[in-house]
């Protein structure tokens, strides 16, 4: 846009490793029409605030499944009186896997492209973010071509060499984005627009008091299921950020009313529980057991933790409430999700694991009876293979029977059947023929030709004298 402020140089994304956990970086100022730098992200206490002034509380964590090397950025968390801001990135290991040397050591393009990616957006989001100002179809290809740009000068700056690699699987510098803005349409109104801005399969989610856990993006993957059947099948991301090759940022708007929760999650968080009402779950059940913020904010990154196999970042934005009235507000919520949805395919999985025991249990069982039963069943059976056996053995110069020596037992086989083969031609009484006349071998017309005889086949008296016949044919006329 011509009359949005460019933004600045984006700090570079492997300047420090990020925190594993994060707060809001700050409140949104709209009056400052410029863009701010962007914050550092600090460890500090979840933030809560009264209700009346917009959003309550706010926190975030990152994940890391091995210390050091996670590579889902930190979440950004900005909130103001009439505006919000959440959003994750998940950088992509197995299509951003290439390693990349930087001034802090190696780096995979994933890791370098979900930190550069949030620093370019925190900063167009900033700018862009106004009560005033709708952000429909602008804040997407804003942040399109921005991020577009910031990826393919990092990439340049890297200077790394042409990977031999040919895959449509293979992305320079890919990551995800899943992103929540937050305007209040009046002043002090309950009535807030939530702008939804994704890319890839990290996902935004509205929690209320009533519906629960709605989700608000839709999951860019080759085989586009439900959420259920996205649990069950590892699909391939079909749209993602990247420096070499082209991608969307999706935009929609939901209207949403006071309170409710806006939380944005990379796959860690939702892609390893068994059921998308578990998630919902995992994210009440520790809002109820927490007496307060702090102790939310640590119970669900430890819950996350204990069941997923990937990074795992998260944001949450609440509106309407602070803590204690959240957790009034989602307690009935989450009695109905554990006694109508959880507790049911826990006790069938819990069932149906003792059962796999069991039949484990029966097949081992098997096994070793089958053995058992087969050893005393064994002499009787093979009686007399134990004879033949020891003749094969003797016959191979002792080897194993069925791996005989060379020049052994098949060569004495074959020169057998030779003699039995010689013996059935031998001429008995019933198929004695009395000799007849050498015939010519039969030529080919060229072959005659060329020895000047005729083409024409001798006659069948000439082929076979009357004189000739077969023993069998005679004693058949003289009868």
């Amino acid at each position: 846009m011509s009359d949005s402020p460019q933004p600045k140089e984006p700090e570079r994304a492997d300047a420090s490793p990020a925190p594993a956990a994060c707060v809001s970086a700050g409140p949104i100022s709209a009056t400052d029409p410029t863009p701010a730098e962007p914050p550092q992200v600090q460890s500090a206490p979840p933030t809560e605030a009264p209700a009346d002034s917009g959003p309550g509380l706010t926190f975030g964590f990152n994940v890391e499944k091995i210390a050091g090397q996670g590579e889902d950025s930190d979440p950004i968390l900005r909130d103001g009186r009439e505006l919000g801001l959440v959003a994750v990135f998940d950088g992509m290991g197995g299509a951003g896997g290439t390693v990349y040397e930087t001034s802090d050591g190696p780096r995979t393009g994933a890791y370098l492209a979900s930190r550069l990616t949030r620093d370019v957006v925190e900063q167009r989001m900033v700018a862009l973010l106004d009560p005033e100002w709708n952000l429909d179809g602008t804040a997407a290809a804003d942040l399109q071509r921005s991020v577009q740009a910031a990826l393919r000068a990092r990439l340049v700056e890297l200077n790394a060499p042409a990977s031999g690699l040919r895959s449509r699987l293979l992305r320079a510098l890919p990551t995800t984005m899943a992103l929540a803005a937050l305007q209040r349409r009046e002043p002090s109104g309950d009535r807030w627009a939530c702008h939804v801005l994704w890319a890839g399969d990290s996902r935004v989610y509205a929690f209320q008091p009533g519906p629960g856990a709605q989700q608000l993006t839709v999951d860019d993957i080759r085989d586009r299921g439900d959420a259920m059947a996205n649990l069950r099948e590892d699909s391939v991301v079909s749209n993602a950020m990247s420096a070499d090759t082209e991608f969307v940022v999706h935009h929609r708007k939901i209207e949403l009313t006071a309170p409710f929760l806006v939380i944005a999650a990379t796959d860690g968080c939702f892609g390893y529980v068994p059921s998308p009402m578990h998630f919902e779950h995992l994210v009440l059940a520790a809002l109820r057991d927490a007496p307060d913020t702090d102790s939310w904010s640590a119970a669900v990154p430890t819950a996350v933790s204990a069941v997923t196999g990937d990074d795992a970042a998260m944001a949450t934005l609440g509106v309407g409430a602070n803590h204690i009235g959240f957790r009034k507000l989602f307690a009935q919520r989450t009695t109905e999700l554990e006694q109508r949805w959880v507790t049911p395919l826990d006790e069938l999985e819990a069932d149906l694991r003792q059962q796999e025991r069991k039949l484990d249990e029966l097949r081992t069982a098997r096994r070793e009876r089958q053995a058992q039963l087969w050893a005393a069943y064994k002499p009787g059976y093979e009686r007399y293979l134990a004879s033949v056996d020891m003749r094969r053995r003797h016959e191979s110069g002792g080897h194993a029977a069925g791996l005989p020596a060379a020049g052994g037992l098949p060569g004495r086989r074959r020169r057998a059947q030779r003699m039995d083969l010689r013996r059935a031609r031998r001429p008995g009484l019933l198929h004695q023929t009395v000799p007849r006349p050498d015939l010519p071998r039969r030529r080919g017309p060229r072959q005659r030709q060329d020895q000047g005889q005729e083409t024409r086949s001798p006659t069948r008296s000439a082929r076979r004298p009357t004189g000739h016949l077969p023993v069998a044919a005679a004693r058949c006329s003289a009868s």
